[in-house]
């Protein structure tokens, strides 16, 4: 049982990028099973600080092959800039390393303007997506006139369904968002330049991971987003379009439960959102702007792809305990907690009051969320600065007893803690 699924514990930005990067050097294989461009992973090796939204942050380490699975959607054009970011940074990419499934659907610029069209429609009620098409795509998708990446390999069918599609969407965007059409021709001739391009790293993904595992190489399976973002299992609709959760990566890959030994969940010390929806925990005093950050440093909580202000709050247990029940957690990666350094006393939401009522699992209803009051269990804090431990017996007392009882509370096991943004800089239990 070969396989390893990395999932986001919380609402995305756990910090997946540096897990999916430290995990990487045990596995052959890094593949990415759902989401788009709108997620974002930083890694920092040394003195560079590398972003990455499409490729896995896998990639960073030799010999590692990365996937692009099925379960994704693909704008060629980011696509092809992060290739050339990687270039630039002496990183260039052969088919042989990366590979792009068949089956995965294309985002165009068809997307793009309806997902903004529709969040400006929508004003002060928009769901706070990235803009980046990846709502629309979906659609598409499901909806079954969606395009997927095999079509990139005869071009000039593929520009036909560039042009058709385009002109279908020029409807919408004139009659009900009273929008400038799109210039079908312009937009064919563009997305055909880069099949060309893309061509070469299209394969069956299905076949190669399938090889793969008769081979028993390890594959390491990451996702975009988290689980409280999951379009079933998180607060509809403040969801983004695709299942970050396990299931994901068994759809957007393509194979069954039977060869995963591993589902590591990905959680900060603290608790942090971009965008509308539910966030019980939220602090809008100086502790939530103290666990922010002023932004100046990369690793502060600005969002990776849209820059935006993260909201940030104690640790949502009940929250957390709710993504490791769905996933079928096996152990929990905590993240940032060098945050918490020099705080008298930190807080854990161990249930919510409702009206009269406790409760301990996670409502549905976005009335009940909005009602719902956490009920915060206290633990001391710690002054040390622990960016420099890498032993669990290293860290202040406080510290270890902080991690203990979000394990306790759990049921699982924390196997590694992040103590800082430098990719070495973690504490392996």
């Amino acid at each position: 049982m070969p396989v390893t699924i990395l999932v986001g514990a919380q609402w995305g930005d756990e910090g997946k990028g540096r897990v999916v990067d430290w995990l990487a050097r045990e596995s052959n294989i890094v593949a990415r099973y759902a989401g788009g461009d709108n997620a974002g992973h930083s890694v920092t090796i040394e003195d560079t600080l590398y972003k990455l939204h499409l490729i896995p942050s896998g990639i960073l380490n030799d010999g590692v092959v990365c996937i692009l699975g099925h379960g994704m959607v693909i704008n060629p054009k980011k696509l092809l800039d992060e290739l050339k970011y990687l270039a630039d940074r002496g990183l260039h990419l052969t088919p042989d390393r990366l590979l792009i499934s068949e089956r995965a659907q294309i985002i165009t610029p068809v997307h793009i303007a309806l997902d903004t069209a529709s969040e400006e429609a929508l004003a002060g009620d928009s769901i706070g997506t990235t803009r980046r098409g990846i709502g629309p795509a979906y659609t598409d998708k499901v909806r079954r006139s969606g395009i997927q990446a095999h079509a990139m390999r005869d071009v000039e069918g593929f520009a036909d369904q560039i042009h058709r599609q385009v002109e279908a969407a020029n409807q919408v965007l004139v009659s009900i968002y009273h929008r400038t059409p799109l210039d079908a021709t312009a937009i064919a001739a563009e997305y055909v330049e880069y099949a060309r391009q893309i061509q070469p790293y299209i394969t069956n993904t299905v076949a190669y991971l399938h090889h793969a595992l008769a081979n028993n190489q390890r594959i390491l399976c990451e996702g975009a987003q988290g689980t409280l973002l999951d379009v079933d299992l998180g607060h509809y609709p403040f969801v983004t379009s695709s299942s970050p959760s396990v299931a994901g990566a068994l759809s957007g890959l393509g194979f069954g439960p039977t060869v995963v030994d591993r589902v590591v969940g990905a959680a900060k010390a603290f608790s942090t959102r971009v965008g509308s929806g539910p966030m019980p925990t939220e602090l809008h005093d100086e502790i939530g702007n103290r666990l922010r950050g002023t932004g100046d440093k990369p690793w502060d909580e600005y969002g990776t792809t849209t820059g935006r202000p993260r909201r940030c709050g104690w640790l949502d247990m009940v929250a957390l305990r709710y993504a490791a029940q769905v996933n079928g957690f096996t152990e929990l990666v905590l993240t940032k907690l060098d945050v918490l350094s020099g705080f008298e006393s930190l807080k854990i939401a161990t249930a919510y009051q409702l009206g009269d009522r406790q409760i301990d699992d996670l409502p549905a209803s976005l009335l009940d969320m909005e009602l719902v009051e956490p009920i915060y269990e206290t633990l001391p804090g710690w002054s040390e600065d622990i960016m420099q431990v890498r032993r669990w017996e290293d860290l202040p007392l406080n510290a270890r007893r902080y991690v203990e009882r979000i394990s306790q509370l759990l049921g699982i096991p924390v196997s590694m803690i992040s103590v800082g943004p430098e990719r070495d800089q973690m504490v392996v239990l």
